[in-house]
């Protein structure tokens, strides 16, 4: 069996008033913010279950439940981290790469993606170059058409011990 695994992510968070925008660790100018119990980050949270579901690990909310008082408003790089420990005892070797796709109506993201790139490169530790990031509306379709929230997929292709 080879040891080549994959591992695919999803989130969305709404969209509101008061909160700062970040999505893959970058801080986005725009008048509103993502909700959630953490900093919201869609980016980084689907980039997360990526990662733990290519080495057969529960999903994010399991490992970083919103119930639990010392993730409020963590910042999502420092989840991001500890997964990555989580996952090397798991049997991680090496990310060989990650692509992703971050739906958003509005703010326009694609200024912004060469950062959140180096972020997640810097984050996974592997070269920029195997990070694939895209941004894309839904035509005007959906909660995110409606610019009620913000959502992101994650694939990643990793080795790992057998």
């Amino acid at each position: 069996m080879s040891n080549l695994r994959i591992g695919h992510g999803f989130d969305f968070h709404c969209l509101a008033e008061g909160r700062r925008l970040i999505i893959g660790g970058v801080h986005i100018p725009y008048e509103k913010g993502l909700l959630g119990h953490s900093d919201a980050d869609v980016l980084l949270h689907a980039v997360i279950d990526a990662v733990f579901g290519a080495v057969g690990l529960p999903d994010i909310g399991q490992h970083y439940p919103p119930s639990d008082a010392s993730y409020r408003n963590i910042d999502s790089s420092v989840l991001v981290q500890d997964c990555l420990k989580q996952a090397v005892k798991a049997g991680l070797t090496e990310v060989i790469n990650i692509d992703c796709v971050i739906m958003a109506e509005e703010p326009r993201l694609n200024e912004f993606i060469p950062a959140m790139k180096e972020k997640i490169a810097s984050l996974l530790k592997m070269e920029v170059g195997r990070v694939g990031l895209k941004a894309t509306t839904t035509e005007k379709m959906g909660f995110v058409g409606r610019g009620e929230g913000i959502a992101a997929s994650a694939v990643c292709l990793i080795t790992r011990n057998e």
